[in-house]
């Protein structure tokens, strides 16, 4: 008898819980419709620099790669 009521004390807890979360989440939530402005909506456009296209070189560079540092190879290893 005892088991049952703390069964259903815990699933009235529970569902009080949810509930809340459930309350809170819509009351604390920041959706605001209305539009933002992020500047003076009487301010004028301004644009930036103008960049130019550099027509992309035919061959790529290629370089070869040299180890900085050799090692000897130990026994077994190699030829």
């Amino acid at each position: 008898m005892i088991s049952r009521k703390m069964k259903l004390a815990s699933a009235t807890i529970g569902a009080s819980a949810v509930v809340a979360m459930g309350t809170l989440t819509a009351v604390l939530s920041d959706d605001s419709s209305s539009a933002t402005y992020v500047s003076d909506p009487g301010t004028e456009m301004t644009l930036g620099e103008t960049s130019t296209l550099e027509k992309a070189a035919t061959e790529i560079p290629t370089s070869v790669a040299v180890p900085e540092v050799t090692a000897e190879v130990p026994d077994g290893f190699g030829p």
